[in-house]
């Protein structure tokens, strides 16, 4: 068993060794990719929940004019992707997946989730109410940057965004690069770096790197008054 697999909430409060025989009874399977290489692609059959063990996968959208737009990126041993169609009705995904860098990804049966193990194994219940709590959270997320992309302008999804992610001491640090943080936001990159230098000109914050101090902050609080 891949290491990372230990990481993935999936698992959480499954022994080591009930992993394992859950793996094996589920008949889970590694595939290796090359960068570029796509993991599934638009439109194919959703049969398997995808488990990143190495490397790095963008999850991704082409617009009819052929923009890609990023769903979510997946770079951390133990990420899941695609699990959100375990249990939805649909016949194709909306989104592909490709390989950022070289990638190790575990593929498991997405049936397994919801029928009865003939082994009868253990923990097959606890691996189910996991992937309840981990489509709960994801709920949470998207529900989240509903908000970021209703604000009227760029500079609100900041400040939302910003506003968001203080811990209190008014300083961010930024989980995504630019790229990354513009297709999350609906804007384009261009726009987002230019709406960062005004609030930084304007003295609302000041940006090095990818951290992000907040000045105003009233000023951010005042575009929600």
């Amino acid at each position: 068993m891949h290491h990372s697999v230990l990481n993935c909430r999936l698992f959480a409060d499954i022994p080591e060794e009930e992993i394992d025989s859950l793996l094996l009874c589920c008949k889970a399977s590694e595939r290796s990719y090359q960068k570029n290489d796509f993991i599934f692609y638009q439109k194919d059959k959703p049969e398997y929940l995808h488990l990143l063990l190495e490397g790095e996968v963008a999850v991704c959208r082409d617009s009819p004019s052929g923009r890609r737009s990023l769903v979510a990126s997946f770079n951390r041993g133990g990420d899941l992707f695609g699990e959100v169609y375990a249990f939805l009705d649909r016949q194709e995904y909306d989104y592909y997946a490709v390989a950022v860098t070289a990638a190790k990804v575990l593929w498991i049966p997405r049936t397994f989730l919801y029928r009865n193990c003939n082994n009868q194994c253990s923990f097959h219940t606890n691996l189910t109410l996991n992937m309840l709590n981990i489509l709960a959270g994801k709920a949470y997320f998207l529900n989240q940057k509903l908000q970021y992309l209703s604000g009227e302008t760029i500079r609100h999804k900041i400040a939302a965004f910003l506003l968001k992610h203080n811990k209190g001491d008014n300083k961010v640090v930024l989980p995504m690069n630019r790229e990354e943080m513009a297709d999350f936001l609906g804007v384009t990159r261009p726009s987002l770096s230019r709406e960062f230098m005004k609030m930084k000109q304007e003295g609302i914050i000041d940006i090095k790197g990818n951290c992000v101090t907040i000045i105003r902050e009233e000023e951010l609080e005042d575009l929600f008054g």
